[in-house]
């Protein structure tokens, strides 16, 4: 009887294993082709963005430099920079559905250096050899450790994946860690929005701060919308679930929120601190919600996870090199040039300006300080004399002016 009864066990057991391996992750290869997917498409999207806005910026500057009478919208190269921008946004968006949150989050420092190099090249943005090693030797180093900084980032990116379903969704929004995570930021939230609003703390790392809790709730409500769109053209339907367009309206609203800020930063503070500290800030932001909220780093080795940090630090430091050696733009002079107005008379002896230099004060119609400046310049004092109460009936004057001793 036991050994009739053996084989049939046997067969009993053997579809148990099958469904038992069915449903274990993705192999390592299988992994490691879906991260890089993400990564080629991230990087792609990245560098055709660069190339939309340098070209939509050398639009600008044609039209600025010629008598074309055209609005900017309606030349060709600011239509083919924004279909280009499109093109590189929706391989940055597809890039989500491949390859964990926290591998293509800090792939943006590609854009950084791409903008870099095609500013130089693109639109010929001239520098002077004296300046060369002053300025742009930083930005080379710069744009070499972002490289090797994406290199570390691709080779030991974290290797989770997971079926974008509703069901495992919805199952990790409602999970503790990002609970606790979202319980965490909320107050922080609301503590750096009321010293913003309310204590006029208009403080670049306040601001972009802000940007960066904002952020990391889009690229995790990005990722969750893109992987379902991908899981449903693979045939399993997931546009059906109401997680989807509750995802699918919080990318929107973070998204519109994360852009106000930001054109609230730009106009108080120059675009390369901005795109430094905003991305150091962003990208932090961005990998602890994923790896909070998709486990993107569970069951990683300690050596994985360090040269993952590794190459996060250097690809901070080169985005901040690149940066740094930007030009400061020129601010606007504060006041109006007598020589440009008609019908006055230039009155530019001898190089003297007839309003303040920027570093002197700022009080219009003030004459320089200058030695050198003829006498006849030097404006006439009219001091104020208080009224003196003489014998009745007789009135003193309000003022006097006080006549130069010096000769004309």
């Amino acid at each position: 009887m036991e050994g009739g009864n053996s084989p049939s066990l046997q067969l009993q057991q053997l579809p148990l294993a099958t469904a038992a391996v069915s449903v274990q992750p993705h192999t390592d290869s299988f992994s490691y082709k879906e991260n890089l997917i993400g990564a080629l498409l991230a990087i792609f999207g990245h560098l055709v963005s660069s190339i939309a806005l340098n070209l939509q910026k050398y639009s600008h500057i044609r039209l600025a430099g010629s008598k074309d009478p055209r609005a900017y919208f309606r030349t060709k190269t600011w239509w083919s920079g924004f279909l280009l921008l499109l093109l590189g946004e929706l391989g940055v968006f597809s890039s989500y559905a491949f390859a964990p949150l926290s591998l293509i989050v800090p792939l943006s420092a590609v854009s950084v250096v791409a903008s870099a190099i095609i500013g130089i090249i693109f639109i010929k943005e001239k520098w002077k050899p004296k300046e060369f090693l002053r300025r742009y030797v930083l930005s080379f180093v710069g744009c070499g450790l972002a490289v090797v900084g994406t290199y570390l980032l691709v080779t030991f990116g974290p290797n989770s994946h997971e079926k974008m379903t509703a069901e495992n969704i919805t199952r990790h929004l409602v999970s503790w860690p990002f609970l606790l995570y979202m319980l965490v930021e909320i107050i922080v939230f609301c503590l750096l929005l009321y010293f913003y609003k309310e204590r006029n703390a208009n403080y670049i790392v306040i601001i972009l701060l802000l940007v960066a809790l904002l952020g990391s709730m889009t690229v995790v409500t990005v990722k969750a919308v893109a992987g379902m769109m991908l899981v449903s053209i693979q045939g399993s339907l997931q546009l059906d679930s109401p997680i989807f367009y509750i995802m699918l309206v919080c990318m929107a609203a973070t998204a519109v929120y994360q852009a106000t800020f930001l054109a609230q930063a730009s106009q108080l503070y120059d675009s390369a601190q901005i795109s430094s500290i905003g991305y150091i800030l962003s990208t932090t932001a961005a990998i602890s919600a994923g790896a909070t909220f998709y486990l993107d780093f569970m069951g990683e080795d300690v050596l994985h996870i360090c040269m993952f940090a590794l190459g996060c630090l250097i690809a901070f430091l080169g985005v901040f090199l690149i940066t740094r050696n930007r030009k400061k733009p020129v601010p606007f002079e504060p006041y109006i040039s007598m020589d440009a107005m008609p019908g006055m008379q230039n009155m530019h002896d001898k190089g003297i300006a007839v309003q303040p230099d920027l570093k002197a004060s700022f009080s219009y119609g003030a004459l320089e300080n200058n030695d050198s400046m003829p006498e006849i310049y030097t404006p006439a004092t009219l001091p104020i004399v208080q009224e003196q109460h003489g014998p009745k009936g007789v009135s003193a004057p309000p003022y006097r002016v006080l006549e130069h001793s010096k000769k004309e």
